[in-house]
C-alpha cells in the first residue's frame, strides 16, 4: 500500500512520471492550487492562465520516486481545442470548481464530458470546489458536489490554495490511487509472467525519466 508522500531528492533516479491535467473554468483558482503545491506560494495578483503550463514536484511514495508532471489548463472557451491534446497520455485529472460561483460547478459535467472524450478511460479523476477560505460566499452545498461525484465515480474534495486546506490531501490522493494502480498492475503481469502465460510478449511497465504511464499500455493480454 502507497505511504504518504514527501519531496523527494532531485538527484535521484525517478521510477515513475505520472501526467496530471487541472481542468475548470477560468478563474477557479487551478494556477493557484498547482502553485501551492509546487512551490508552497500564492499570489493575490494571479493573471489567467494563457494556453498551458506545467510544473513538476518529485515525491517519495512506498520507497519509489514519483515525479508528478501537472498540467495547467487555461479555463477560457477559446483555448479549449488547443488544450484537449493534452489530455492525451494524463492518468490523473483534478476538476476544479469554485464553491462562490454557481456556474463553474453547473459546468463541471462538460469538462468531466470532454476529459472522458480525450483521456485514457482509467484516468482517476478527483472532483475539487477550491475556495472552502470563503465560506460565508458559499453557492454550493457540499453535499451536492459531494452527491455528483459519488454518481459520477469521482474522488472530491474542497480545498483553499489560500491557505493550503487540503491542497496536498488532493493531490496525494490523485497520485497514490495512480501509484496504486500500476503496482496491482504490475503485481498482476509478474504473476503471470511467474505461470508463463505470457506467451513471450513484450510488457512495458516501469517508464524511463520523462515518460508517462497511460494505464492502458501496463495491460497485457492474449491476442
Amino acid at each position: 500500500m502507497a505511504s504518504g508522500g514527501g519531496y523527494g531528492d532531485p538527484s535521484q533516479k525517478i521510477d515513475y512520471v505520472f501526467k496530471v491535467v487541472l481542468i475548470g473554468d477560468s478563474a477557479v483558482g487551478k494556477s493557484q492550487i498547482l502553485a501551492r503545491y509546487a512551490r508552497n506560494e500564492f499570489s493575490l495578483d494571479s493573471k489567467a492562465t494563457i494556453g498551458v503550463e506545467f510544473q513538476t514536484r518529485t515525491l517519495v511514495i512506498d520507497h519509489k520516486s514519483v515525479k508528478a508532471q501537472i498540467w495547467d489548463t487555461a479555463g477560457q472557451e477559446r483555448y479549449r481545442a488547443v488544450t484537449s491534446a493534452y489530455y492525451r497520455g494524463a492518468v490523473g485529472a483534478m476538476l476544479v470548481y469554485d464553491i462562490t460561483r454557481r456556474q463553474t460547478f453547473d459546468h463541471i459535467p462538460r469538462w468531466l464530458e470532454e476529459l472522458r472524450a480525450h483521456a485514457d478511460k482509467n484516468i482517476v479523476i478527483i472532483l475539487i470546489g477550491n475556495k472552502s477560505d470563503l465560506e460565508d460566499q458559499r453557492a454550493i452545498p457540499t453535499e451536492d458536489a459531494r452527491e455528483f461525484a459519488e454518481k459520477e465515480g469521482l474522488f472530491f474534495l474542497e480545498t483553499s490554495a489560500f491557505n493550503a486546506t487540503n491542497v496536498e490531501s488532493a493531490f496525494s490522493t490523485v497520485l497514490n490511487e495512480i501509484f496504486n494502480i500500476v503496482n496491482k498492475k504490475s503485481l498482476a503481469v509478474s504473476e503471470e509472467q511467474d505461470h508463463g502465460s505470457l506467451a513471450g510478449k513484450k510488457i512495458d511497465i516501469v517508464p524511463g525519466p520523462g515518460q508517462v504511464i497511460p494505464k492502458k499500455s501496463i495491460m497485457c493480454c492474449n491476442s
